[in-house]
This record gives structure tokens, C-alpha cells and sequence, in this order.
């Protein structure tokens, strides 16, 4: 018994060690590719913007090569079986004019609160036909928009694993493997990727169908049980190893980060920022917390990096505050 305890004693110092000395690796070349997200309904239904006047300035002033846009189901399918993909048709089409590629999301759960956007409509469904639904849905997008050549990935769902966020039904794998197999079959030539939380996912139950993973990476959240809460004891190290651990052990290819925290969460839980004053807003995040935010992300080596919180900047900006809008648009040119 007590030559187990000096085993248990060695081992627990040596995790410890190589726990602190992660906190000094850095893995980063310094130049990784960025990109941002856009979100049409948290631009217009969350900041009451002009979505498409914010759009533009993005794509022309900051200028992101890479993108991550929204195939809301809500949107696309209002009525069902009638589809209206003209919006989401105007954003890839100028995407494309711009230069820009785009990494399409597509599902039920889709990002941005309450994070599962389901038309009205299925509500009285029973479960196969909600589920026949979904794939019709998907089914519709996919044939619309693989002929466009700015699209050079799927994002199947948004964190389905992370079933602690969100008001959405409770994930079914067998539906969720259903619609991956969907988009590999009728886009064979596109890779597929899955996300997942990188605080609190374990990935590789989102990653084990997928060619691509996103992770996300937050560094300071709030909730009204715990406050404001910062990861510290995180360090970049953490995504770098469990990237490796889940090229190793999956078919993935490659983990980026696909949405890296560029704005604060909303210290009132889901509702939107703009409940709260200008000062409020940055109050546990400032423009030198967002720049913290992309160093430790550089640090991590993953690439691209998608900063997650454009529609957020313009609202600023266009309210007085050009102060992260400006940095967004240093961190893009990098």
C-alpha cells in the first residue's frame, strides 16, 4: 500500500509538472489565417441593424478572406416545402465577388440564441416526420448551393453535444450521423466539418464522422448562477494536445478554431448585448481582452481562427465606439 501511494504521489507530481509547464508551450508560427462570422439574424433580430448594410461594410472595410455563414432553416423554409434562398444567395454571391470563401452551416441547430432555429411549422409533427423534415431541408440546400464554388465546406449542426446551451430538442445521434451521411452523399467533392465546445466538449463523439473539427475557444463567460468567470487555468496547450489526440484517433484531418470569443457574453444570460449600456457592454471585455483572446488562440498553432462577433463591432461603431472594429480589421490583415 504505501509503494502505491509513492507510485500515485510520483505520477500526480508529474501531471502536475507538465499541467504547469503547458501554460510556457506555445505552438503557434505566428501567422495563422483568420476569418470571421456573420450572422443575418443576430444582425438584424439581436442589434436591430440594417443586416445587409452591416454585411457590406464587413466584407468591404475589414476585408475577412475566409467566412462562416448561416443556412437558417427558419429562413430558407418558412412555409413547408416553399423555400426562399435569396438572401443567403445575396451574402455567398457577394462573399464570392469579394474573394472570400465560405464555410457553410447547415441543420437545426444553427449558430447564435436560442441556438436550434425550427420553422413553426413542425411543431405538430410527429418524430419521423420531423425527421424527414430535416433531411428534406437539408436535402434542398445542399443541391442549391454545391455548385457554388466560394462554399469549400459543410458545417453539419452547431455544438449538437453541448446540450447544457440552447433551447433545442435532445440531440439523437442516430439523426445527427443520418444527416452527415445526407451531405457526404450528395456533395461528395466537399469536406464535412462538425464542431464542438473547447472548454467543455470531449469532441471526438462530434468529430468521429467529420474531415474537419471546429472548436470553440472562450476565455471570459457569465451566466446568473456564477457570474462572470474567466478561464484561466486553460491553457493553449489544452486545445493543441486534444487536436492531436483527435487527428490520432479519428478520420478528422484538420481542427480549426471556428469561433473564437471576440465579444462579451451578455451578463443578462441569452438577451441581447444592446439591453446593456455602452460601458456595461466592455466591462469584462475590452478591445485588449480581444486581443488577448486571438494571442492565446495564435498560441494554440490551429488555423484558421474565426473571430466570432462582427455584427457586434459595427453596432459599436456606428454607436461612437470604432475601437473593435479597428482591431478586428488589424487582426484580419494579419
Amino acid at each position: 500500500m504505501k509503494k502505491f501511494f509513492e507510485i500515485a504521489g510520483i505520477a500526480s507530481g508529474v501531471i502536475l509538472v507538465i499541467y504547469l509547464l503547458s501554460f510556457t508551450l506555445s505552438f503557434g508560427n505566428g501567422h495563422p489565417e483568420t476569418g470571421l462570422s456573420f450572422s443575418e439574424l443576430y444582425a438584424k433580430e439581436d442589434f436591430g441593424l440594417d443586416w445587409k448594410a452591416a454585411y457590406e461594410a464587413i466584407l468591404n472595410d475589414l476585408n475577412p478572406r475566409h467566412l462562416i455563414l448561416m443556412a437558417y432553416w427558419t429562413y430558407l423554409e418558412p412555409q413547408e416545402g416553399s423555400f426562399d434562398f435569396s438572401d443567403l444567395d445575396w451574402q455567398i454571391n457577394l462573399a464570392a465577388q469579394k474573394g472570400s470563401d465560405v464555410i457553410l452551416v447547415v441543420g437545426q441547430r444553427v449558430p447564435r440564441w436560442p441556438e436550434c432555429h425550427i420553422p413553426s411549422w413542425t411543431s405538430s409533427m410527429n418524430q419521423n416526420s420531423y425527421d424527414q423534415a430535416l433531411l428534406s431541408y437539408l436535402t434542398a440546400v445542399i443541391n442549391h448551393y454545391k455548385s457554388y464554388p466560394a462554399i469549400k465546406a459543410w458545417q453539419v449542426e452547431n455544438e449538437p453535444y453541448l446540450s447544457v446551451f440552447g433551447t433545442c430538442p435532445p440531440l439523437d445521434k442516430n439523426l445527427f450521423d443520418d444527416e452527415i451521411a445526407l451531405v457526404k452523399k450528395l456533395d461528395p467533392t466537399r469536406p464535412v466539418m462538425t464542431t464542438d465546445s473547447g472548454e467543455l466538449g470531449f469532441w471526438y463523439s462530434a468529430a468521429k464522422h467529420a474531415d474537419i473539427l471546429g472548436t470553440t475557444l472562450y476565455r471570459v463567460v457569465s451566466a446568473p448562477t456564477i457570474g462572470v468567470f474567466h478561464y484561466f487555468f486553460i491553457p493553449p496547450a489544452f486545445y493543441t494536445l486534444k487536436a492531436a489526440l483527435i487527428k490520432r484517433f479519428t478520420d478528422v484531418s484538420q481542427v480549426i478554431i471556428s469561433e473564437l470569443q471576440a465579444e462579451p457574453w451578455s451578463l443578462n444570460g441569452a438577451s441581447s448585448l444592446i439591453s446593456e449600456s455602452m460601458s456595461a457592454q466592455t466591462s469584462d471585455f475590452s478591445a485588449s481582452t480581444l486581443l488577448s483572446n486571438f494571442n492565446f488562440a495564435k498560441r494554440t498553432g490551429l488555423s484558421p481562427i474565426y473571430l466570432w462577433g462582427s455584427e457586434w463591432w459595427y453596432w459599436r461603431k456606428i454607436h461612437g465606439d470604432s475601437s473593435f472594429w479597428n482591431l478586428g480589421k488589424q487582426l484580419l490583415s494579419q
